[in-house]
């Protein structure tokens, strides 16, 4: 077998089916890169042969699976970004399967490797009062305060994503008469969300800010770079800190970007706004995604057991037995 079947399938997966026949975000791109990266050095080092002299026939699902495995015990990875990463080798691998089907066997052996099931869990958000908290923190008095100050504001009202906020820029704001703000989400899917009177007042304030060494973006650091994930993250863990010194509730939740995404979303569900005006809001691709957060909000619950009739003392219900087979399953 030709040993450049495999570095000439990845190069076109790369890029003519990711970049040109999908046109898939850079997240994307580097999502898959990174889990190639990761296979192809536990491959090279259990065969003993640099990436470039793999065969196709190498991947098999054997590897695979030893793949998988050591990301878990040796990276210490979860359930879910272990099922990150075989979602990237099972879409190389549908590929495969129209470029080479002479090796249709081994790609199917490859695809029947299930994901990991994993424990849904509830989504942490915060109350207003908890907002409000953090909100007070940043120093106003110093152009690093205004910024973080506006950027946390904008993140908790529209439930932008860490990347679709880091990605803006300046010309991504309309100002006046239906404000929004408009940003490119997952997939490159474009969506426009509205702004409160009081973003839009922070926003149009920090529009007025000079613009440092001729920053495009947003929120810019001070040498007018495009803020990182981690920097974002640092911040808000900073002022976060602050807060649960007077605020205790704080102190017992993990407060990420994403929580303030998660707390945009609740605050609409309290508002009683629809599932799916939620989700296109946040750029869902499913409304099921939305979904969760109507399990995460206990308030949501207790008002619906409000309007159940107790079952207790109802009259004119009778006794039915139940059926045989039905209590052999119950009993299961």
């Amino acid at each position: 077998m030709n040993p450049t079947i495999l570095p000439s399938l990845i190069e076109r997966f790369f890029t003519q089916r990711l970049m040109q026949q999908r046109n898939v975000s850079p997240n994307t791109i580097a999502s898959y890169r990174d889990t190639f990266r990761l296979l192809l050095r536990f491959a090279s080092k259990k065969l003993g042969r640099p990436p470039s002299r793999l065969n196709l026939t190498d991947l098999d699902a054997r590897l695979i699976a030893g793949f998988l495995e050591h990301l878990e015990t040796e990276r210490s990875i979860g359930a879910r970004s272990r099922n990150l990463r075989l979602t990237s080798i099972r879409t190389f691998f549908r590929f495969v399967a129209f470029e080479e089907p002479a090796y249709s066997m081994q790609i199917q052996r490859v695809l029947a490797i299930p994901p990991k099931r994993v424990a849904r869990r509830e989504v942490e958000f915060l109350s207003r009062a908890e907002i409000e908290a953090i909100l007070a923190v940043p120093n106003k008095a110093t152009w690093a305060g205004r910024r973080d100050y506006t950027l946390l504001l904008v993140a908790v009202q529209t439930g932008l994503r860490l990347s679709e906020i880091t990605g803006l820029d300046r010309d991504a704001v309309q100002l006046g008469v239906g404000a929004h703000i408009r940003c490119f989400g997952k997939g490159r899917k474009e969506r426009s969300t509205p702004l409160t009177k009081l973003a839009r007042e922070a926003v149009k304030k920090w529009l007025t800010e000079p613009a440092h060494n001729g920053a495009t973006a947003l929120f810019p650091t001070i040498h007018g770079d495009r803020m990182s994930a981690d920097a974002v993250q640092f911040m808000l863990s900073k002022y976060v800190n602050v807060a649960a010194e007077t605020y205790r509730s704080l102190r017992s939740k993990h407060v990420s970007p994403h929580t303030l995404r998660h707390s945009a979303a609740m605050e609409l569900l309290l508002a009683g706004v629809d599932l799916a005006v939620i989700a296109l809001w946040l750029g869902h691709e499913s409304i099921q995604t939305t979904q969760t957060y109507l399990h995460a909000h206990l308030a949501l619950k207790e008002a619906a057991l409000a309007k159940v009739t107790a079952m207790e003392g109802q009259k004119g219900m009778r006794f039915k037995a139940g059926d045989k087979l039905l209590a052999f399953l119950n009993a299961l």
